[in-house]
Order: C-alpha cells, then structure tokens, then sequence
C-alpha cells in the first residue's frame, strides 16, 4: 500500500515538473509575442488580461457620465493594463517555478511557494536546500530580471511611438477643427490659398498611416492610448483624412490627384490589418456601389458648406457622390467600428454612427486580385 501511495506521489510529481516548464514556456512565448515580436502575434495571456480589465474600466466610465470623465477614466486603462502586465508574467513564473521545485522534491508546497517567490522577486530570504534546487533559482532569478528589463526597453519605444501619432493629429486641429471635419479643412485652405498645394499634407500623412500600421499592430495597446486632449483622437482624425483625400479625389474640380488615391489605399489598408488584430470583420473586396454609413443627404450637406466658402466643385455631383462613396468603402466600417472600439469622442462620419446597421458582405476575393473598390 505503501508503495502505491510512493508511485502516485512521485507521478504528481512528474505531472507537476511537466506542468511547471510548459507554464514557463508559455510565459515566455507570451512576453516574447507581446515586447519583442515585431509582428500581430496575439498572447492569449495579454488579450485576456485587456478583455477583463477593459470590461471593468467600461463599467466604470459607463454611458451614464458625461463624455469627459469617460474619457479621464478610460484615459488609465491603457497605462493600468501595461503596469499590470509584468506582474502577471512574474505570478506565472513563481506559480510555474513552486510546481516545479514541489516536483523535483522540496517540500511541502508552501516552502517550494517560499522559495520560488524569494527567487523570482531576488529577495534571498530563503535559501533552497541542494545544488539542483540552487541552479533552479538562478534560472528562476534571472527570467526575473529578464522580464523587467524587457518592460524597461518596451515602454520608450511605445511611448516614441504614441508621441509620432499624436504631433499630426494635435497639427490637424489647427486645419480641421475640433473635432475634425473636412468641410472645415478644405473651406480653411481654400480661403488661405493652400488647396492647391494640399498634396504636401497628404505625404506626411500617407507615412503616418504606414507608421501606424506597424506601431499599432505589433503593439496593440496604443490603439487604446488617448490623446492628451478628450476631443482629440486618432482613429477621428484618421477618419477626416481619408474622407478629405476621398472628396479631393473625387469632388474638387481641380485635376487628379495621384497623392490623394494613394492616401487613401495607405489609409484604408493600415486600418483594416489593425482590425483584423481586433477580429472586426469587413469586407476585403468591396463593390463601389456597396452600402456605406454616410448617407447621400449628409455628403450634400457637405457641398453647402463648401460652396458657401467659395471652394470650386465639379459640375456632375452625381458622379462625384458616387465616386467619393466608392473611396469610402474601402475604410467605412473598419473606421467606424474602430472608433467604437476606443470610445472616440463623437465626429463627424465616423464615432457618430454605428456600423452594425450596414449589411455585411464577404466575397473573400483571390489574394492575387486587387479590391473592387475605387482605387
């Protein structure tokens, strides 16, 4: 009998060494896939420690309160979530590294916790009887200090690369106002004789939207980052950009704009792979004719605005309404349903509708054919 209870202890034990180094493993992959990675490599551990935190942060900043302390609230939640993160990867660690010394015969349970907490936090005040369970903890004290360093370096290159996003969109209030419209970007450079000449923004804007593409999908919190400002954001001002470029494009009467397309393509497609990190589905091969969220009477109501500013417009509106909805489709319910992701301040044509209304249609084109929408 004796001998049974010995077998079934030392299989625990087995079970708890296995358990231990595949914890360590999958903790490793995590920190990995979140800090060093350079690609949208989605942790199941990040993701699931940014669902439950998002989920008690928008129960506190409810519907309830008025949009700024929302915003004051929700400003936390990315910041909180990051701080929280190490130590999560540290708690897998000591948890991982007690089931392991337990395994490998410290015991009971409780001193292998002691111990596996005393190494990984460098504490020393506990000391592991033997040479093996000795190397274990500077294995243990290092992975300690690896993981500290890696938030070390991590956290300048986020905020490098939150501070590039946010010097266009504060530039952009100067242009389009608060929030952002393009009625009030293209009437304000019409009236001070830059219309002609809107192309050098739209370069510095098509690097943005590359810039953003990379930063915000191999680091997926900056999406949840919010300008200092609470009617500042980016997937708004994002929203106006393209929107300008799409009407320049297809509705100032002045000759085509190769700047304004290309914009446009790096805008769209810098937004859906940020979807796509995010599960949001959209249709990658949409019609030109396909449903969008503006409507008709809106896109005329931004005609009398720029007619009201003298700003020279096409003579067939018809076709320009067409052609503008052709651009916007490519990025229509990406953008807008990004902007409820975030809890945008509400814009014009993007955090001020929802996407869910809009028929989804997945044609699921060939990789080797380019999209339908206007190009």
């Amino acid at each position: 009998m004796g001998a049974c209870e010995s077998g079934g202890v030392w299989a625990l034990r087995v079970i708890a060494i296995a358990a231990g180094v595949a914890l360590v493993v999958f903790t490793l992959a995590s920190a990995l896939k979140t800090v060093v990675l350079p690609r949208a490599e989605s942790s199941i551990v990040v993701r699931a420690e940014w669902i439950a935190l998002g989920w008690i942060f928008r129960l506190i900043a409810h519907e309830g309160r008025s949009y700024r302390s929302r915003d004051r609230i929700l400003a936390f939640y990315a910041p909180v979530a990051l701080l929280l993160l190490p130590g999560i990867w540290v708690a897998l660690i000591i948890i991982a590294y007690t089931l392991i010394y337990w395994g490998t015969g410290l015991d009971p349970l409780r001193e292998a916790f002691i111990v596996s907490g005393s190494s990984m936090l460098t504490l020393g005040f506990d000391r592991p009887p033997g040479l093996g369970h000795i190397v274990l903890s500077f294995t243990e004290a290092t992975l300690g200090l690896g993981i500290v360093a890696l938030m070390i370096s991590y956290l300048p290159s986020l905020y490098g690369a939150f501070n590039r996003r946010e010097v266009l969109v504060a530039m952009l209030e100067s242009r389009a106002g608060s929030p952002p419209t393009v009625g009030a970007w293209l009437a304000r450079y019409h009236i001070i004789g830059l219309l002609p000449n809107i192309e050098a923004d739209f370069s510095l804007w098509e690097t943005w939207f590359a810039d953003l593409e990379e930063s915000h999908t191999s680091n997926p919190s900056l999406v949840f980052f919010r300008s200092p400002q609470p009617d500042r954001n980016w997937i708004v001002a994002a929203g106006c950009v393209l929107d300008t470029a799409a009407v320049v494009a297809s509705t100032i009467d002045r000759p085509p704009s190769a700047k304004a397309q290309i914009l446009i393509r790096t805008g769209y497609v810098a937004l859906r792979r940020i979807a796509t990190y995010f599960g949001i589905e959209f249709d990658s091969d949409p019609a030109p004719d396909d449903p969008i969220s503006v409507t008709r009477r809106e896109f005329d109501l931004l005609l009398v605005e720029l007619r009201a500013a003298d700003v020279p417009l096409k003579r067939n509106l018809d076709q320009a309404w067409r052609d503008w909805a052709g651009w916007r489709v490519n990025y229509d319910r990406v953008l807008v349903a990004l902007a409820s992701v975030v809890t945008a301040p509400t814009a014009r044509w993007s955090s001020d509708r929802e996407v869910e209304r809009l028929p989804l249609k997945v044609h699921r084109p060939s990789p080797l054919r380019a999209p339908r929408g206007r190009q």
